[in-house]
């Protein structure tokens, strides 16, 4: 699960003197105003949705079966800043974080903005969670070439709860966004397995986790997605 905040950097912008802030703004008539246009050019999250615009992409409270109630303490965005990018060499993972919310970030890399929350069974403790994480440039297809080599690294894993060996396989998935990939986690203790679908739609990451039902939770980890992805469709972040 995510800490139940992320750090926000403030940049720090110096006052200019009076005749530079006037030159900036209105451009010089030999550049035709070009240097405003390559400030604004600079800006590295410009047409990323921000947080607040992902938790408006997330399914509803509706879209979930009957007896699911959101974990309000799952619910995490960055509203509406944008987080430094992160991208950190990831030696030895800690492979049961797999089983728990923001597993993507077992990649060792960061975006700029997200959304997530999980919805739990009352009745049955199956849990549903839903993320989408935008990335800048093409970062976030480097998201999807990482989960493979979290997969080799970390072939299993003890889980703590049942003192178990839990399995981890993985493989590319066909027909949802861009491009996707699919972990399978098994255990011998455990009733059924969870199925985690990472699925890239342009500059967006969405991932589902889920428990729910008797196939290790695949059918509604698809659906889920699915239904996550139709939502961004048109905008922003589906594009690049």
């Amino acid at each position: 699960m995510r800490l139940p905040s992320r750090a926000v950097t403030l940049l720090a912008v110096a006052a200019l003197p009076l005749a530079a802030l006037t030159a900036c703004s209105s451009g010089s008539a030999s550049d035709g105003g070009t240097s405003a246009k390559v400030a604004k050019a600079k800006d590295p999250n410009a047409g990323l949705l921000t947080g607040a615009q992902l938790k408006k992409a997330l399914a509803p409270a509706s879209y979930f079966p009957k007896g699911f109630a959101v974990d309000d303490s799952a619910s995490r965005d960055t509203g509406d800043t944008y987080t430094p990018p992160s991208a950190k060499p990831v030696a030895k993972p800690e492979c049961d974080l797999l089983a728990g919310t923001s597993w993507i970030e077992l990649t060792g890399i960061g975006g700029v903005s997200f959304a997530q929350n999980s919805y739990v069974s009352k009745n049955t403790s199956e849990e549903l969670d839903q993320e989408i994480d935008v990335y800048r440039g093409t970062t976030a297809a480097d998201v999807l070439k990482a989960l493979p080599k979290v997969v080799a690294a970390c072939p299993s894993y003890m889980d703590t709860d049942s003192h178990s060996k839990v399995k981890v396989a993985g493989a590319a998935t066909a027909g949802l966004g861009d491009e996707a990939y699919t972990i399978t986690l098994t255990s011998d203790a455990w009733e059924t397995g969870t199925t985690l679908i990472a699925a890239r739609k342009g500059t967006a990451v969405v991932t589902a986790l889920s428990t729910a039902g008797s196939d290790n939770g695949a059918a509604n980890a698809k659906k889920l997605t699915e239904k996550v992805l139709s939502s961004l469709k048109g905008t922003d972040a589906a594009k690049g």
